[in-house]
C-alpha cells in the first residue's frame, strides 16, 4: 500500500491545478481519475477553444447559496495569476473582449501542457481507475480498482453530474457524504431550458438580440441581455444558459417558471410602437403586414407573432388599427413562455448546487468536519456565468486546495 502526501479525486480542470500546486510544494502527490485521458472536460470548453479565464471577475460573476465564497480564492490566484501560471506552462494568451484563449485556440494545448507539467513535477496518475472505498483512520486509505492508497491528504475535484461522458457521473458522492458533508440540490447549469409554447416548433434556428428575464412564481429572480437562440421545445443561447439554473430550481420545487422575452432591449415601448407606427401607416402604402416589417425582424418571428394575435399577414399594413400595433409592441416587448424545466445533466456545462459551503474553509478549501479532507472545483456549491467563470474558479479553487493540502502542519 503506497502512502502519498496529498490524493486527489478526478483529474478536471480543479484535479490537475491542484495535482500541480500540491507537487510545487514538494508534497507526493497521486490523482485518480475514471476515464482514459486527463482533463477531457476541458477539452469541450469554449468549444473547444477553451476560455480559460476573464478579464472581469468578481462576487456578481458567481452563484451558489454563499457566493461571497469564492473571494479567498481569487485573492490568492487571481485571474491574472492564472494568466501567468499558463504562460509558464507554455499557454500564450489571446484576449477577446475580455475572454482569453490560448493563442492558438485550441483547448488540446492546455490539456498537453498539464499532462507535460504532472509528468515533470513527478505527480502519478491513475487513468480508468474506480474507487471501491474511500475512509478516514490516522491517514485516508483508498481502495481502487488498480490498488490500495493511503494519504495524509484527500482532495476531491469530482465534479458533478455535467456531461457523464467527461467524467461526470456523481459516482464520488457516496464517499463525501460518508464523511458527513451534505449537498444542496444539484441541477443543470449553462443549460437549454424547455418550453411546450407550440410557436417555437416554427422559430427553431432563429437567433435574436433580446433581454431575457426568469420569474418564479411571478417574481424576477433574473435578467440579462444577449442573444437567443430559439430550439424546438425551448430556448437556447448564451443568454438563456445564463438564466437556466434560475429555472432549473424553479421547476425542482414545482414552482410557476416563467420566460419573459423582450426582442427589442435597447429602446423602450414607446420608441418602439412609434416605429411600427411609422413603417405601417406612414410608409406602409402598398405593403403587406409582413412586407412592413421587412429590415427590422426575421419573417419566422412575425409570422408567430401574427398569428397569436390573430393578424393576417397579407393583409395591407396600412389598414392595422392602433390597437392592433400596442398589442404588436407588447408581444415584441415581452413574449411570455412557460418554462417546463431544462435539458438534462449530459447537456449541461455546468451543474449548480453541490457541497455545501459552510462546511468548507473558504480561505484554505479544507472541510470544516474532516480535517485534511478538501474541495475543489465544481463539486462546491459556486457555480459561474458564461465566459471562462467556472474555469477560472476550478483554477483558483484548485490552487488553493493544493497548495493548503501540501502546506499543511503535520
Amino acid at each position: 500500500m503506497k502512502d502519498y502526501d496529498v490524493i486527489i479525486i478526478g483529474a478536471g480542470a480543479a484535479g490537475l491545478m491542484a495535482a500541480v500546486s500540491a507537487a510545487k510544494e514538494n508534497a507526493s502527490v497521486l490523482v485518480i481519475e475514471h476515464l482514459n485521458k486527463l482533463g477531457k472536460k476541458i477539452l469541450s470548453t469554449g468549444n473547444g477553444k477553451c476560455n480559460y479565464t476573464n478579464r472581469n471577475q468578481g462576487v456578481e460573476f458567481y452563484r451558489g447559496s454563499d457566493p461571497d465564497f469564492v473571494l479567498s480564492s481569487f485573492e490568492q490566484m487571481s485571474q491574472w495569476d492564472t494568466i501567468s501560471f499558463f504562460k509558464e506552462l507554455g499557454i500564450y494568451p489571446k484576449e477577446k473582449n475580455g475572454y482569453f484563449y490560448p493563442y492558438n485556440e485550441q483547448a488540446t494545448s492546455v490539456v498537453e501542457v498539464f499532462e507535460m507539467a504532472v509528468k515533470n513535477y513527478g505527480v502519478n496518475v491513475l487513468l480508468e481507475c474506480d474507487l471501491i472505498s474511500v475512509k478516514k483512520e490516522k491517514t485516508f486509505k483508498i481502495t481502487t480498482t488498480k490498488g490500495n492508497f493511503t494519504g495524509k491528504n484527500l482532495i476531491f475535484a469530482c465534479g458533478l453530474r455535467a456531461g457523464r461522458k467527461t467524467g461526470n457521473d456523481g459516482s464520488a458522492f457516496q464517499y463525501i457524504e460518508n464523511f458527513g458533508h451534505h449537498f444542496i440540490d444539484i441541477v443543470p447549469a449553462l443549460v437549454q431550458m424547455k418550453s411546450n409554447e407550440s410557436f417555437l416548433k416554427n422559430l427553431a434556428g432563429i437567433r435574436a438580440e433580446t433581454e431575457l428575464k426568469i420569474l418564479i412564481n411571478d417574481r424576477e429572480v433574473f435578467k440579462d441581455h444577449g442573444e437567443l437562440l430559439h430550439i424546438d421545445g425551448g430556448i437556447s443561447g448564451i443568454v438563456a444558459f445564463q438564466g437556466s439554473r434560475y429555472a432549473a430550481y424553479g421547476v425542482l420545487y414545482n414552482k410557476k417558471v416563467k420566460a419573459v422575452i423582450d426582442y427589442f432591449p435597447k429602446e423602450s415601448f414607446r420608441t418602439l410602437y412609434e416605429e411600427l407606427e411609422l413603417r405601417f401607416h406612414t410608409l406602409g402604402k402598398n405593403k403587406t403586414a409582413l412586407e412592413a416589417m421587412i429590415g427590422f425582424f426575421p419573417h419566422k418571428l412575425v409570422l408567430s407573432w401574427y398569428q397569436r394575435l390573430n393578424i393576417d399577414f397579407k393583409k395591407p399594413a396600412s389598414s392595422l388599427s392602433g390597437k392592433q400595433l400596442k398589442e404588436l409592441a407588447n408581444i415584441i416587448k415581452a413574449t411570455e413562455l412557460k418554462i417546463t424545466g431544462t435539458k438534462e445533466f449530459e447537456s449541461a456545462q455546468v451543474c449548480a448546487g453541490g457541497v455545501s459551503t459552510k462546511e468548507v474553509n473558504e480561505t484554505t478549501m479544507e472541510s470544516k468536519i474532516v480535517p485534511g479532507l478538501y474541495f475543489a472545483g465544481e463539486v462546491l456549491d459556486i457555480d459561474g456565468m458564461c465566459g471562462g467563470f467556472n474555469l477560472q474558479w476550478a483554477w483558483s479553487s484548485g490552487y488553493v486546495a493544493g497548495h493548503s493540502a501540501a502546506t499543511k502542519e503535520k
